[in-house]
């Protein structure tokens, strides 16, 4: 159903895998919908490290909230993790989706779920322990733990690659 929305809207495009789709310090001006494929959008601190922020696989929208909200330059990278098929938005053409009320619910809807999971991630980070962000992120990505690196993973849940190793192994062992 998006498929067919965001097709009418935007134009598709393939990226390969490690294809920098937008950079930080850019004006905001797109917004991605994943039809194929995977993506993630993270932010470079001033050590050079990466911090994922989220992940978006098939029928998810990525963007820079925050810029298009406020209006500011883009603080997210988004990448592509797979090779991925991607409708390119622009944000100016969101208006024409507003004309197709019943359409631009839909969206709204999703969009609604997707801001609930980042805000369930923030508090997450705020006062869950390690394990329960990694338990949370299972139940919310059951598919990715296949098809992305235990780097990825550790960074996104604010931990190191050998802390996540720890939490598997304690849970493959039922601890």
């Amino acid at each position: 159903m998006f498929d067919e929305i965001f097709n009418n809207t935007g134009n598709t495009k393939s990226f390969s895998k490690g294809a920098i789709l937008q950079s930080a310090g850019q004006k905001l001006t797109k917004a991605f919908y994943v039809k194929k494929g995977l993506l993630k959008s993270y932010i470079v601190d001033e050590k050079g490290k990466e911090h994922i922020f989220m992940f978006a696989p098939e029928g998810w929208i990525v963007s820079d909230i925050e810029s298009q909200a406020f209006n500011n330059q883009t603080v997210l990278f988004i990448e592509a993790i797979e090779n991925s098929q991607v409708v390119i938005v622009e944000v100016d053409d969101f208006s024409q989706l507003e004309k197709n009320q019943k359409e631009f619910k839909l969206i709204l809807e999703a969009l609604t779920k997707r801001i609930g999971v980042m805000q369930r991630r923030i508090l997450s980070l705020m006062s869950a322990s390690a394990r329960e962000r990694y338990e949370y992120f299972i139940q919310t990505y059951p598919e990715l733990p296949n098809r992305v690196p235990q780097k990825m993973i550790a960074s996104y849940l604010g931990i190191t690659p050998e802390a996540l190793s720890t939490i598997r192994n304690k849970i493959i062992k039922g601890n």
